[in-house]
């Protein structure tokens, strides 16, 4: 025992490393949150023995590099559609994205080092700076907030009802404190912070089960049809299939009950045709009900020759009536950031991938007699705070995703798990449509009321709920938790740092 104690402060750069990968199994679809407690609480063991703050530093980043390298490890399952050309990128991405965002965990190990001696100003400090760097995470480079730590919870819709109130970055703050009452209670042997280990996850769980159970979930009287075909993506824009894929889409959309659709909802860039071919337009018509709309993901071509990742409202004449453009692309995926300073050996590589223009963030449609609805293109869902007309509020969200690239991976569940929580904060319905993925049916409680699964190819008729909204502070509010979030972080890093005791004697 002694000597395997001894190795894991000696080797404390695997130790952290071993910990962040295995806490990335708290999120979907493993869910093992009895995993959170445990990695974070022995990292909190490790940043109290760090000698220096270099040590500290080191812990943080081998800690994110497992944790993120893990956690992401599905977008390499893109670079295997086509593996013969691209396969041998695989190791790199894995890598690479445990490099880089490594980098964003340095700050909390730092702080909990840096802060005073008592072990609550500690855990404070390093979970008001994780949360930090979450939100940094957000918006930095375009932005990549994945697996935001508040999203282990969706499991459970009860335990994620607070976070209408402080959002999902609030949920993450929560759980590292109550990571840190583990680390108090079996460390330091205190028995309050062993009772409030148990007693604050039955009150979230109570305080959501009460809003659960306020909220009518009674259906409206909209009925959606999601349509999921599951092709598989070397076969998606394959030259030879696109007419058997398009014609899939429409058989499919043209099932029994058609007539008492009022949307039906294809996946991402579905439609793989020019939108105005009016041949084309004669051929969608099929699918789309008779006093009611198509909505698809296509390809839209300005008068510039730029093209966009659009989402269109196709009317039952097969004429398009409204559209969305992709705001927030997804970059090395949609763009190449830089493409031009590339060197020449990544250049085949870049050229390809897509080139598409940006749109305007945020659009709500009205379209004739039905509710308001707000448009997402696959990722745009990812990031809180930035999914909605706040000014212009929609009933409801519409969100076109293929995460077929990422094949039977943590991926596509891991993007349903974002929608749920964007469901919550801002309280409001979302249809969820993928080629290949989990098409689903999200109420304002983050609920999933039905879905496809994974590679299921399937339609399912589903009722909009009759309170399609809810009002949440989050909603209205949602910059607040980050001020009072830099408010903590300054009055605790700005007392007396923590003094470190080394024992020279031997050295």
């Amino acid at each position: 025992m002694r000597n395997a104690v001894t190795w894991f402060f000696k080797h404390y750069k695997t130790t952290a490393l071993l910990c962040g990968s295995a806490a990335a199994f708290v999120f979907a679809p493993f869910y093992q949150i009895w995993l959170l407690p445990l990695t974070f609480g022995l990292s909190y063991v490790l940043l109290d023995k760090a000698p220096t703050w270099r040590a500290a530093a080191g812990e943080g980043y081998w800690f994110g590099f497992g944790f993120f390298a893990a956690g992401f490890s599905w977008i390499g399952n893109a670079l295997l559609i086509d593996a013969e050309t691209f396969g041998w990128l695989y190791p790199i991405t894995l890598l690479g994205a445990g490099a880089f965002f490594g980098l964003f965990t340095i700050l909390p190990f730092m702080a909990y080092f840096f802060a005073r001696a008592k072990i609550w100003t500690r855990v404070l400090s390093f979970a008001s700076a994780w949360v930090l760097l979450e939100w940094i995470r957000s918006f930095i480079l375009t932005g990549f907030p994945w697996n935001l730590l508040g999203t282990t919870l969706a499991f459970e819709p009860a335990f994620i009802q607070t976070a209408a109130f402080w959002g999902t970055y609030g949920l993450s703050f929560f759980l590292l404190l109550w990571a840190g009452l583990f680390y108090a209670a079996v460390l330091k042997k205190h028995l309050l912070p062993l009772g409030l280990f148990v007693l604050l996850p039955l009150l979230f769980y109570a305080v959501g089960a009460w809003r659960i159970q306020a909220y009518d979930a009674a259906p409206s009287d909209i009925k959606v049809r999601l349509v999921q075909p599951s092709i598989a993506q070397q076969m998606k824009w394959n030259r030879d299939a696109l007419a058997q894929n398009f014609e899939t889409y429409i058989e499919m959309s043209r099932a029994s009950g058609l007539d008492d659709v009022d949307f039906v909802v294809w996946g991402e860039t579905a439609f793989p045709f020019d939108i105005e071919d009016e041949a084309r337009q004669t051929q969608i018509r099929q699918a789309v009900p008779a006093h009611g709309y198509l909505l698809t993901g296509a390809l839209r071509r300005d008068e510039n020759e730029r093209f966009y990742n659009s989402l269109f409202a196709v009317n039952s004449e097969g004429k398009p009536v409204a559209f969305y453009d992709k705001s927030h692309l997804v970059p090395f995926g949609e763009y190449i950031p830089f493409r031009r300073y590339l060197p020449r050996w990544v250049r085949p590589v870049a050229a390809q991938i897509a080139d598409f223009g940006h749109g305007n963030a945020y659009k709500t449609i009205k379209l004739s007699e039905y509710p308001a609805f707000g448009a997402l293109i696959c990722y745009e869902i990812i990031f809180p705070d930035a999914v909605l007309d706040r000014a212009h509020k929609p009933q409801w969200l519409v969100l076109v995703s293929n995460d077929g690239w990422y094949g039977d991976s943590a991926g596509p569940y891991q993007h349903l798990a974002a929608a749920q929580m964007r469901a919550v904060e801002e309280g409001i319905s979302i249809v969820r449509s993928a080629n290949n993925g989990i098409s689903a049916l999200v109420n304002p409680l983050g609920q999933v009321e039905k879905r496809i699964e994974y590679n299921k190819r399937a339609i399912l008729d589903v009722y909009l709920p009759k309170k399609m909204v809810l009002s949440t502070y989050y909603n209205m509010y949602s910059e607040v938790p980050f001020y009072l979030i830099a408010l903590i972080i300054s009055l605790l890093l700005g007392k007396k740092k923590r003094v470190v005791q080394i024992n020279t004697k031997n050295s």
